[in-house]
């Protein structure tokens, strides 16, 4: 029999290396000043601008819509489901999706670049607000192929297999500003084309990897672990980097030699895909349990879809549970999302350096990629070994951010610091937990189009908070010519609001959890006589 396992290693390596480099979005804050400067913009409308990067970032129901057409599943089950050959690498699959975030991925930054250089006449702000949504839009075509096959390739281990997609795509900004420091410093117009090209080329080398395996097998969890932990790597060596260029000032050489370091820890996780493939061919002329017994050809089959029946959008927009996951997103990532694009204002009105500054908003990226990570390998722990289930951990991530909101609302010397830590650990958490959550809730038939559509609370939320709460009350508190605000009170109401919304979340996530109590007791049910099964 083919080893088909084999290949989802490969597939998995190819996403990671994607996710690694498409997460442009989060490296806005090193061209915005040329974009400002070369079309003559106002601070308002350079928002108005990043508005649209926000939303084309986060409302990825097209990129949804899509991964689930062309990976539609024909006789009950994916075409390259379990004991079944999969189809040509040019059959529609995920690999049509990544060449439509590829197009949209150059198109975006390349108009901003030629519009930044004076390659064509100055575009209006509606124009350019279409290339900033276009850009960041392709994002969410690379997330949603990556992170749901992964979930059909890693079933068994949903949690851990999001946080690895959703950690990389959070280390992703930090990396290539580590390019930008390395190869293009001072030239941010170069670094937009960058942006153009670089993110696109990676996507179209490694598209036909990524493919689907609906697959398990019990070492599965062993090689994971392994990724995790050269992401865990990478994160500590980025924070030592961002703190230490914060701190001093680095040579060329020592740049280059940090930079080839970062190549070298990017490409250790193809040692793990190495290993693992090995292992699978070794163990080929032995029946093993994942072939005996496959998850989609096994007795348990009746259980597992009684525990996670496919559901499209529209069957998940009638449950109950669909909106109030909705609601804890717009409380959650909106304030979330919220407190990050305003750090370095709180950080102005506070009196803190812009060392300090640029330490705190480099730092975010690490926080981020902690709690998207942390909170997908630990939920599956918690819910495997321990009966704690996601919403449970979720309302609890929602309860630690809104003290982290009170934190920074109390304005005392370096509570920006750990307020941040906190908002910035729990804001990945939840972009890690709301997909697993879909998945296990709604089906992964339609997981792509579902989480997407449930992420358009995080702009909404944002929007709300930052503009019609944040920034009114920071505009009247603001005094003298330049409308700026120096003290605690600048922000001390704005973010006990953020905390209370929160907190509502968490309010709103325990009815998810109590409603979905009995749900998931099916789910490790399920688990524990598959285990039984294959053990036997």
């Amino acid at each position: 029999m083919e080893r088909r396992v084999d290949n989802k290693w490969a597939s998995t390596i190819a996403s990671i290396w994607i996710q690694a480099s498409c997460g442009a979005s989060y490296t806005f804050g090193i061209y915005s000043s040329t974009l400002k400067s070369s079309q003559s913009y106002s601070q308002s409308t350079l928002d108005t601008v990043s508005v649209f990067k926000d939303i084309g970032a986060n409302a990825g129901v097209i990129s949804g819509l899509f991964y689930s057409a062309v990976t539609e599943k024909r006789g009950g089950r994916s075409s390259a489901g379990v004991g079944r050959r999969p189809r040509s690498v040019l059959s529609p699959g995920p690999w049509l999706v990544l060449v439509a975030g590829a197009v949209q991925f150059f198109a975006g930054y390349f108009f901003i670049w030629a519009s930044v250089v004076g390659l064509i006449d100055r575009p209006p702000v509606a124009a350019m607000c279409l290339f900033m949504w276009v850009a960041a839009h392709a994002q969410t075509f690379f997330n949603t192929t990556n992170v749901v096959s992964g979930v059909h390739n890693f079933s068994d281990y949903s949690g851990t297999i999001v946080g690895i997609m959703k950690g990389f795509l959070g280390l992703s900004g930090a990396i290539l500003i580590q390019v930008y420091y390395t190869v293009l410093k001072d030239r941010p117009s170069a670094f937009i084309l960058m942006l153009a090209i670089l993110p696109t080329s990676v996507s179209l080398v490694l598209m036909l990897l990524v493919r689907i395996y609906d697959t398990n097998a019990m070492g599965d969890k062993k090689h994971l672990n392994s990724f995790s932990a050269v992401a865990l790597i990478i994160a500590t060596y980025l924070m030592i980097l961002i703190i230490l260029e914060n701190t001093f000032t680095m040579p060329l050489w020592s740049r280059i030699l940090t930079f080839i370091v970062l190549l070298f820890l990017l490409f250790w996780p193809l040692r793990t895909a190495i290993v693992a493939m090995r292992e699978e061919r070794e163990g080929s002329s032995e029946p093993s349990s994942s072939e005996q017994s496959p998850l989609l050809d096994d007795p348990l089959q009746v259980v597992s879809e009684e525990v996670s029946e496919d559901m499209n959008l529209i069957q998940a927009m009638r449950t109950g549970d669909f909106w109030l996951l909705f609601m804890a997103m717009v409380c959650g990532l909106g304030s979330g999302l919220a407190t990050i694009n305003n750090i370095s204002q709180i950080g102005e009105s506070l009196g803190y350096t812009t060392v300090e500054i640029n330490t705190l908003v480099s730092l975010l990226s690490i926080w981020n990629f902690l709690g998207r990570f942390g909170a997908g390998y630990i939920s599956d722990v918690l819910l495997y070994k321990r009966g704690f289930t996601r919403p449970f951990l979720m309302a609890f991530t929602l309860l630690i951010m809104a003290a982290g909101h009170i934190i920074i609302a109390s304005g005392f010397s370096g509570n920006l610091y750990v307020g941040s830590v906190l908002v910035g650990v729990c804001y990945g958490c939840l972009w890690s937990l709301m997909p697993t959550i879909t998945s296990e809730i709604f089906g992964v038939g339609h997981m792509g189009t579902i989480f997407n559509t449930i992420a358009i609370g995080s702009p909404v939320g944002s929007y709300i908070l930052s503009v019609r709460v944040i920034g009114y009350i920071y505009d009247k508190e603001a005094t003298g010519e330049d409308n700026s605000c120096y003290g605690t009170h600048c922000f001390m109401l704005s973010f006990f609001i953020l905390a209370s919304v929160a907190f509502f979340g968490f309010l709103v996530d325990l009815v998810l959890f109590f409603r979905t109590r009995s749900f998931y007791k099916l789910i490790l049910h399920r688990r524990s006589q598959h285990s039984q099964l294959t053990a036997a």
